[in-house]
């Protein structure tokens, strides 16, 4: 009977040990459970095949061509790493604020600094390779939008923008290499292809409107907080202790002091008075002073405040900028004009088709536009470049040394107009080769020859063009 009774609880204590058994939480931690249930996430894979695809033919190119393009591409494999590793924070992360996004978004920020860094000041036979890289990471800041008041656009379109301030340089590299070494040529070419199309492709297929936050309130990580200023009354007792009173502080603490106020002060005897002294007399000498060099105050002003404003409504003003790659004019319209002024080693892009664009004064200046109605114009300009992607029915070159002109397929029967400038060349697309330029030098020296009662103009061909 006993033994029968000690078997029974035998049984209930094994059931009840299997019930609590199963009732634990599982030993693995629940970061690392998240962090590998989001790297087994579709859109993660994915990306790898991105990273591992795209991302490894520019590495393979880069290898062929070595030196700073195989570094700078390093640093760009390296920030579609932290990429990724954003991605994956994500899905394990509240939706940060405003303030917190850059605490977020830090990783990343820090690598595209690095690009920058490469890039910014060389005076490399590679620059074009470096900026159009560094320039290309912005692509990735898509992964930081949080919605219509971020202050940027959707993620596709964000990429496309991006893409295309780089690809200013990234042609340059292609017209330069092009019938010289076919490894630069293959780098562009597989750089381009790397957000155009599969990164813009992977965006509108697994994030159209932005990363996926965790809900408020779930058992997920609190999104990263801004670093909060030391307090206040915290400096101010600390400042006051460690360092010595002065100025009407340290007279009035002298005072309350209790020490007597003339203590330490020197007797004047009658010799120091004035009334006494011989060297003292009543005539005013005017030898051994200097005259008075009296100057109209000076004239020399600053240097002028850089603007890009829209005035009127129907004009816009971009003037004095320097060294500012990321120039832009968005929400235009056909019915205003761009008006560019004394700017130096900037690039502006225009966002949409405007009437007319007129470029003065400016110096290593580049300008990209979708297209104008009426007419683009460069005066009094050096080192600059052009690109329309759109049409653009009249382009007027005056007194302008070096321009160099990128003209789509729809502008292709635009009218050129040059005076009084040097080494203009436009370049066209190669109808031979995708992606490929073809670069046309304009004359600039003529033959007038006089025929039959007037004269014949004709533009100098050299031996061999």
């Amino acid at each position: 009977m006993e033994e029968a009774l000690v078997g029974r609880l035998e049984a209930a204590v094994s059931r009840l040990e299997a019930i609590n058994a199963r009732a634990q939480p599982s030993a693995v931690p629940h970061d690392l459970a998240d962090h590998e249930s989001a790297a087994q996430d579709p859109a993660i894979l994915a990306f790898d095949e991105l990273v591992a695809d795209a991302v490894g033919r520019v590495s393979a190119a880069a290898g062929k061509i070595g030196a700073e393009v195989a570094e700078v591409t390093n640093v760009l494999e390296k920030a579609f790493l932290v990429g990724k590793g954003l991605l994956v924070r994500t899905k394990q992360t509240q939706k940060p604020t405003v303030e917190s996004m850059a605490v977020f978004m830090g990783p990343l920020n820090e690598t595209v600094l690095e690009a920058n860094t490469l890039a910014e000041g060389t005076r490399s036979n590679h620059a074009n390779h470096l900026k159009a890289a560094a320039g290309s990471l912005a692509a990735l800041a898509w992964i930081g939008y949080t919605g219509k008041g971020c202050g940027m656009p959707l993620p596709i379109a964000h990429v496309e923008e991006s893409w295309q301030m780089a690809e200013f340089y990234s042609n340059k590299v292609l017209v330069e290499y092009k019938n010289k070494d076919p490894d630069h040529v293959e780098w562009a070419k597989a750089l381009k292809e790397l957000y155009v199309p599969n990164l813009r492709d992977y965006v509108k297929r697994f994030y159209p409107l932005g990363p996926v936050w965790q809900p408020p309130g779930s058992v997920a990580n609190k999104a990263p907080s801004a670093p909060c200023p030391p307090s206040a009354s915290l400096c101010s007792s600390s400042a006051t202790s460690s360092q010595p009173k002065s100025g009407m502080s340290a007279v009035f603490a002298e005072i309350s002091s209790g020490k007597p106020v003339t203590q330490g002060l020197r007797k004047v005897t009658n010799d120091m008075k004035s009334k006494n002294r011989t060297d003292r007399t009543g005539v005013v000498s005017a030898e051994g002073k200097e005259p008075r060099n009296v100057s109209a105050p000076s004239s020399t002003k600053g240097p002028a405040p850089a603007k890009l404003e829209l005035q009127m409504g129907r004009k816009w003003v971009v003037e004095h900028h320097i060294v500012n790659k990321g120039l832009t004019i968005e929400d235009c319209d056909t019915k205003q004009s761009v008006y560019v002024y004394g700017c130096k080693d900037c690039v502006l892009q225009v966002k949409g088709k405007v009437n007319n664009i007129t470029i003065d004064k400016c110096s290593k200046m580049g300008v990209l536009f979708k297209g104008v109605v009426a007419a683009c114009e460069v005066v009094n300009c050096n080192s600059v470049e052009v690109q329309c992607e759109g049409l653009v029915p009249t382009i007027s070159i005056d007194n302008t040394s070096g321009c160099q002109l990128y003209l789509s397929k729809e502008s292709l029967e635009t009218s050129i107009t040059t005076a009084k400038s040097s080494e203009i060349n436009a370049l066209v697309p190669d109808v031979n080769s995708e992606g490929d330029w073809t670069e046309h030098s304009l004359p600039q020296q003529f033959i007038h020859a006089f025929n039959e009662g007037q004269f014949i103009t004709t533009p100098v061909c050299h031996s061999g063009a």
